[in-house]
């Protein structure tokens, strides 16, 4: 019975039985609003239809040879890295590991990387949902991208030069750093992170109990990379934003019940926006109104019930995105539970934070638009785009006519709805956090592919689906399937990227190497060495394809072997590679780099040494052999 049931269904969605029930109701939602988007009166032909996806389509495709007009950067999600795309073409282009180990590039085996990680590092996951890049003016500078590891408490810091990761840092007292977003203006100064999690403090162990537990919003200098400052806050944090003045941070809030169970965090009708005075807050630091927490030097101020430092905007139960809209006027706060966004108007804070007004007299509209939204980016031209979870589509809004609407007036603000496959979180257009938000393409985050690529198993991909935004109409012209969860992804012109094509030899990123060979009295360009230091052996050596310039090192059972390896080649894209079989240990080396990787040689006999990354027509014969003595 219930195949019957789904062979009739798979006939009424087949395409010559023309629109499904599923693709009508989308159509009769673009046709409901035809009126306000001069779209017309009817639902569009199958094939107009058809023609203006097929030309859509085409405006995706990037023939052999070009290069795509924007960097996609996603999160990795449980794989704990970060990925690059092009876009339109959705190209994978590189995979930046970040909080994961890495065999290609040897992260996490490289001592440069441990550099970062921390060489007593413990973790071996991350699970990474928001990369965000560094802004001047609040517009894109290309310096910085930031991503959070949600799993333990962390974010990270990627040189986008190079596209390597070059700081980490632990958050303090908190658990769970989930939404991050930057400061915009004038400068990244600050990356604001929101810790989820509600903890005892201090959590040693010595209290259980709820009433001296909560958690906090934070801040990390950009810079340093240091934490700046944290706020104790009411309830759970989920995602956050910054607005373009630079003085205030908002935060969507979730079970101001307090509960530790589900249904528990979802008693109440309404949770909150926090919104964050930056200024009062870095006031309240320097006059030293602050205290510390166990052995973390972080400033901890309390924004807690009727602080000066924070308001608690009342919106529907348990808000998830928050996004400031491009020309810098609104907060959105995605209603989840609700099918509802709140629009609250940055200019009212002000007058909010010195009592002038009540607490929702800064939220001037509210529009239902289905249910359970997510997220929403924007196109610059006073559209919000919303992922609807629940009814599996994006829906394309107007502001102002919300705005409209909810001061009495008789306005359809929703200008279409467009199916997605399946169920979407996160959502984001081109250059939509920064100024220039061009409204060209969005890209739709899914949750569930279902059946939309070959199966493989069970565990089935994700899929991220690019949309044609920049006409009237949404037009889905790609699918894309990913792996473990990517939540979010940021778009970015490619003029606004810099890379460099080889490495300078006075690069920060190994700057430990250079430093041990100065006390070596290695010149690591040149020489080709080994250097003993008890039981501690360091090989020296350079790298042109397709030849190492030492092919032999012998060393004692039992030694701790690092191995220094500088590519001397400057041809752009002529990396080398360094795996010593049967050792656990690769890493890659990048032209005019310099990589080192410790290990223990605790197998006596000869074991051979190979470049693992092709670069030359004799790249199978570049090896040596490292010598192990019998203790």
């Amino acid at each position: 019975m219930n195949q019957m049931k789904k062979q009739d269904e798979l006939k009424q969605d087949a395409p010559e039985n023309g629109l499904s029930r599923r693709r009508f109701l989308g159509a009769t939602a673009l046709a409901g609003v035809a009126g306000a988007t001069g779209l017309g009166t009817a639902v569009m032909s199958r094939e107009a239809w058809a023609a203006a996806s097929e030309e859509a389509r085409n405006k995706a495709v990037i023939h052999p040879g070009e290069l795509d007009e924007y960097y996609g950067f996603w999160s990795g999600g449980h794989q704990g890295e970060v990925r690059v795309l092009g876009v339109p073409s959705m190209r994978e282009l590189m995979r930046i590991p970040v909080f994961n180990v890495d065999s290609a590039t040897g992260w996490g085996i490289t001592n440069e990387s441990k550099d970062v990680l921390g060489h007593d590092n413990e973790f071996l996951n991350g699970d990474c949902h928001h990369p965000h890049i560094s802004m001047t003016d609040g517009r894109y500078d290309g310096k910085y991208l930031f991503i959070n590891d949600k799993a333990n408490t962390r974010v990270a810091r990627i040189r986008l030069d190079i596209m390597k990761c070059d700081k980490i840092t632990h958050i303090p007292n908190v658990q769970a750093i989930h939404g991050l977003r930057l400061q915009k203006v004038p400068r990244t100064k600050y990356v604001f992170c929101n810790a989820e999690f509600v903890i005892p403090q201090p959590n040693d162990g010595s209290d259980f109990s709820l009433d001296n537990s909560y958690t906090m919003f934070n801040a990390v200098d950009a810079d340093t990379m240091e934490v700046a400052w944290q706020v104790i806050v009411d309830g759970n944090l989920d995602n956050t934003d910054a607005d373009y003045t630079g003085k205030y941070a908002a935060s969507t809030c979730y079970n101001s019940e307090k509960a530790v169970d589900l249904a528990g965090t979802m008693r109440n009708d309404r949770d909150w926006v926090v919104v964050f005075n930056v200024e009062r807050i870095e006031a309240a630091v320097k006059a030293g109104n602050f205290k510390t927490i166990g052995d973390s030097k972080v400033p901890v101020v309390d924004g807690r019930g009727d602080s000066e430092l924070t308001r608690y905007i009342p919106v529907p139960k348990n808000p998830h995105g928050l996004n400031t809209s491009p020309d810098g006027k609104y907060f959105i706060a995605n209603g989840k539970l609700s099918p509802t966004c709140s629009v609250i108007a940055i200019d009212k804070l002000d007058d909010l934070f010195d009592n002038k007004i009540e607490l929702r007299d800064a939220v001037v509209a509210e529009p239902e638009l289905g249910l359970g939204p997510l997220h929403t980016t924007f196109d610059g031209r006073g559209n919000g785009y919303t992922t609807l979870f629940i009814d599996s589509q994006v829906c394309k809004w107007n502001i102002a006519d919300a705005i409209k609407h909810y001061n009495g007036e008789k306005v359809n603000y929703i200008r279409q709805k467009l199916d997605v496959h399946y169920q979407p979180g996160h959502n984001h257009a081109s250059l939509t956090e920064s100024r220039d938000a061009d409204g060209k393409w969005l890209v739709v985050l899914s949750k569930f592919s279902k059946d939309r690529f070959l199966p493989v198993g069970p565990l089935h991909p994700e899929n991220d689906q690019l949309i044609d935004i920049s006409g009237e109409e949404m037009k889905l012209v790609h699918d894309g399937p990913t792996f473990a969860e990517p939540h979010d992804c940021i778009l970015v012109r490619r003029d606004q990227i810099k890379t460099k094509k080889i490495y300078d030899r006075d690069d920060p990123y190994f700057a430990s190497a250079r430093e041990q060979a100065k006390k070596d009295g290695v010149t690591l360009e040149a020489d080709n060495k080994v250097i003993r230091d008890g039981n501690k052996v360091r090989v020296y050596m350079t790298s042109v394809a397709p030849q190492y310039g030492m092919t032999e090192f012998k060393v004692k059972q039992g030694d701790e072997v690092t191995v220094y390896v500088t590519n001397l080649d400057t041809i752009e894209d002529v990396t080398h590679g360094f795996c010593m079989v049967n050792h656990g240990v690769s890493m890659e080396i990048s032209p005019q780099q310099t990589s080192s990787v410790t290990f223990k040689a605790d197998k006596p006999g000869v074991h051979w040494y190979y470049c693992n990354w092709f670069c030359h027509a004799l790249h199978m014969e570049m090896g040596g052999r490292m010598i192990v003595e019998k203790a």
